[in-house]
């Protein structure tokens, strides 16, 4: 990302986070050459960042989204993603959000239980509506990633057994109100290795081409997203090997194939930036204190992550150093044992890698206000997401203050 970040901070405050357009535009553009060929859908992963402005950009290239709350389905509608490429996933669908998204005619449902099967049939009668459906399979392949981003284990919460799937396509095949026209896999993300994509999608196609022999009409294929990035020292999958994989398992069928990246899309997009408060010495345990907290990037303290920090036009020579944040909790640290040199009051620190659940999973905990956002596109920066104030926190809740 080629800016001038004192000069983004000076006039747009820290702590903040900024993302490079041109760079999501080339993530989208490389895997979509991927699939050349062949008919495919897109569907941006908005959890991974949800900011309008994110989904609006990608919307414009041609992609669609993969979302799991009624608020992310009306994310992309509101950003301009058609109707027809939206998915509407997660596990658990209350169904006054079933029956929202019935009537926004999107794309599918993505299902993950023979009982919410039975929700969605419900709620579509009671419309007078036919559902459109995929399910998720769970192939029970190792991801070989964290164990908090696994999701296609047995003992991970997410899809049903093979055997349940089948069973459910066949029930819904003959209701009159569910239409099965997809199928679904998603084992995991920030996946480094092919080995489990293929296994996956091949025991996934092989279940569609018995499906089709009973004249199960499957058109979409949908095999999740997870590609992963690189934060440290990771060798991740190019984008052309990962669709032939796909293109190897599915061989021989006529389908429309779908993938849901968020991570690889905005991650390495994003960068963070926090100004130095001061240093702490504990006996001879350095920290430096800055503005930002674990409310803005949860990672860190979540799952242990990792991102590359560095000083911004700061000389000197660097000895280990905890980044911690101002957030009342032992957990408030963005890396530990990070090589920085000496640093003064309003130093300027950059955390990268921060656009794939940064933003998106920040809160307002201790009251703390939720950072602006800012936008990068041929080297000009424009504001998509202004700096939370107190009055905003507390909007929602003053009429209800009995004093």
């Amino acid at each position: 990302m080629n800016i001038d970040a004192h000069a983004l901070v000076e006039k747009y405050g820290t702590p903040l986070y900024v993302y490079d357009f041109n760079y999501i535009e080339n993530r989208y553009t490389t895997l979509k050459d991927a699939f050349a060929g062949k008919k495919s859908i897109i569907n941006y992963a908005v959890k991974a960042n949800s900011n309008l402005s994110v989904i609006a950009h990608l919307a414009k290239l041609g992609a669609g989204a993969d979302c799991v709350s009624i608020g992310e389905v009306n994310r992309a509608l509101t950003a301009g993603v058609d109707k027809y490429k939206i998915i509407f996933s997660g596990v658990g669908k209350r169904d006054d959000e079933i029956r929202e998204a019935l009537e926004k005619d999107i794309l599918m449902l993505n299902l993950e239980s023979e009982a919410e099967m039975k929700r969605v049939e419900l709620v579509a009668r009671e419309l007078g509506k036919e559902a459109r459906i995929s399910i998720r399979v769970n192939p029970n392949i190792d991801p070989q990633t964290h164990p908090y981003i696994s999701t296609g284990l047995h003992e991970n919460k997410f899809g049903v057994e093979i055997d349940m799937a089948k069973r459910m396509y066949i029930y819904a095949n003959k209701s009159e109100f569910l239409n099965p026209v997809g199928i679904h896999f998603h084992i995991g993300s920030q996946l480094t290795k092919l080995d489990p994509i293929r296994e996956s999608a091949q025991i996934v196609a092989d279940l569609v081409r018995s499906l089709k022999a009973i004249k199960i009409d499957i058109k979409f294929f949908d095999v999740g997203g997870g590609i992963g990035v690189v934060y440290d020292d990771e060798v991740t999958i190019k984008a052309s090997e990962y669709t032939q994989v796909i293109f190897q398992a599915t061989k021989g069928l006529d389908l429309t194939l779908l993938c849901e990246p968020g991570r690889y899309m905005v991650a390495n997009a994003g960068a963070f930036f926090t100004k130095v408060l001061y240093e702490k010495n504990n006996d001879g345990k350095r920290f430096v204190i800055v503005d930002g907290g674990m409310n803005d990037l949860i990672r860190p303290s979540l799952y242990d992550a990792y991102h590359k920090i560095e000083a911004v036009n700061v000389e000197g020579e660097s000895t280990p150093a905890d980044v911690v944040g101002p957030v009342c909790e032992s957990g408030d640290f963005f890396g530990k044992d990070v090589p920085l040199p000496p640093l003064e009051h309003n130093d300027l620190l950059v955390i990268h890698s921060a656009g794939a659940y940064g933003f998106t999973m920040a809160s307002n905990y201790n009251t703390r206000a939720k950072p602006a956002e800012v936008a990068i596109e041929n080297t000009k920066d424009r504001l998509i997401r202004a700096r939370e104030t107190y009055d905003d926190q507390v909007r929602l809740e003053l009429e209800y203050l009995k004093q």
